[in-house]
């Protein structure tokens, strides 16, 4: 648990609602396993052949293995390790646009207005290059992107297609299925963003029509920071240049970049203690059955955002039916400061969450709250229970009620 240091004198739990962030608490399995490895030899795979680093390899060929099985695929070769999802992304923007420009043809990229800064930024830069990319919108309501308005976007020119596929802010999924066929038919590959959907909702990468797929494996995943990877369709290597050059432990007669996957783009040393971590949290998750984890995240979806939308004076922004979002709430009550209302529910009330702008400013410019200091993010993980959800439901009624002079509904 962690420590308790709010303003009453009177203990109660702290409860947990940043998960989208980081989970907490880890899967079970993920603290011994890392602390097993670091007691023994830490051998860096492919660096020699003695039997720890055979078992460093094994532990990581297992791990990708646990990674192709919870998004729908089966080579593990194709799953690429990476420091998070933003490095994910950016080895795909970066890889595919570095790929482009060896052709001498102009360059296009589709992205939308709910994705994260870890999309717009590296967008923003290449924009300095003259790379040029557009900006789908989203309805300020619901936070859905129409496919077809990213139909309508594609060009000639168009070699990317970056989709978030459950926003950050507001939780809601796009349909990535539609996405998928649009960007099929007109042969333009599709990256999606799955940092807050992977763990938490069904993701069949060649159902859906994905090409690239980023994630992080610290959130649903419910591994270590520092975690992450890409996975790439087969074939499409030959369309993502590495950005990361160096020593892979193969090839080492060579003095050129081996071509063969995963080592073409994971050049340097692993982070194998948080690959550790993650192998565990992966089996654990395979353990358990991914579509229970995922029933049960759906129950906790629908119950908080049945509590929220019985609080008067509360602003739930995103989409109100629960099969079009994932755990994550964006509310801001009318009058209140984000950052006063996140301080307040952490002292007053034990409730940990996040306010601010979530590196998305696009997608608090389309739900109108990017002039006013954004949202307070409440976002749920696996070990969510309800008696969190009530307890985060009843102080947010009181902080509202505290304001406005109102209650919750009947």
């Amino acid at each position: 648990m962690i420590g308790d240091h709010r303003d009453s004198d009177e203990f109660s739990p702290r409860r947990y609602f940043d998960n989208a962030a980081t989970s907490f608490p880890k899967a079970p399995p993920v603290a011994v396993a890392m602390q097993a490895w670091t007691s023994g030899i830490q051998a860096s795979p492919g660096r020699a052949a003695y039997a720890e680093v055979t078992t460093s390899a094994e532990c990581m060929h297992s791990c990708r293995g646990n990674l192709c099985s919870l998004i729908g695929t089966t080579d593990p070769n194709q799953i690429i390790f990476t420091l998070n999802c933003t490095d994910a992304l950016s080895l795909a923007i970066e890889g595919r646009v570095r790929a482009s420009r060896r052709t001498g043809k102009p360059i296009h990229i589709v992205t939308t207005a709910m994705d994260h800064n870890s999309v717009l930024r590296p967008l923003r830069e290449l924009e300095i290059d003259g790379i040029n990319w557009t900006c789908v919108p989203a309805d300020p309501h619901t936070g859905l992107v129409c496919p077809d308005d990213i139909a309508a976007a594609l060009t000639a020119d168009t070699r990317l297609v970056a989709v978030n596929h459950g926003s950050n802010v507001t939780g809601t999924i796009q349909a990535m299925t539609d996405i998928g066929d649009r960007c099929r038919h007109a042969d333009v590959p599709l990256l999606v963003d799955a940092a807050q959907t992977l763990g938490h909702r069904h993701i069949d990468v060649h159902k859906m029509g994905i090409d690239l797929l980023a994630f992080p494996g610290h959130k649903g995943l419910l591994g270590p920071l520092g975690t992450g990877g890409l996975w790439i369709r087969p074939g499409l290597e030959e369309l993502i240049a590495p950005v990361r050059l160096g020593g892979t432990g193969s090839r080492s007669e060579e003095d050129v970049q081996p071509t063969m996957l995963p080592d073409r783009y994971e050049s340097g040393s692993h982070n194998m203690l948080g690959i550790i971590g993650l192998d565990a949290s992966t089996g654990w998750i395979r353990s358990q059955s991914l579509s229970t984890l995922i029933e049960q995240d759906l129950a906790k979806t629908t119950y908080m955002l049945e509590s929220l939308l019985r609080i008067d004076g509360l602003h739930v922004h995103g989409p109100h039916d629960p099969t079009n979002r994932c755990g994550v709430f964006a509310v801001t009550i009318n009058g209140q400061e984000p950052a006063d209302l996140a301080r307040r529910l952490d002292a007053k009330y034990g409730i940990l969450t996040r306010a601010g702008i979530h590196c998305a400013p696009y997608a608090h410019a389309t739900i109108g709250t990017l002039h006013s200091g954004g949202a307070v993010r409440l976002s749920l993980g696996a070990f969510t229970t309800s008696d969190d959800i009530n307890a985060a439901a009843e102080a947010l009624a009181c902080e509202a009620a505290a304001l406005h002079c109102v209650g919750v509904q009947s």
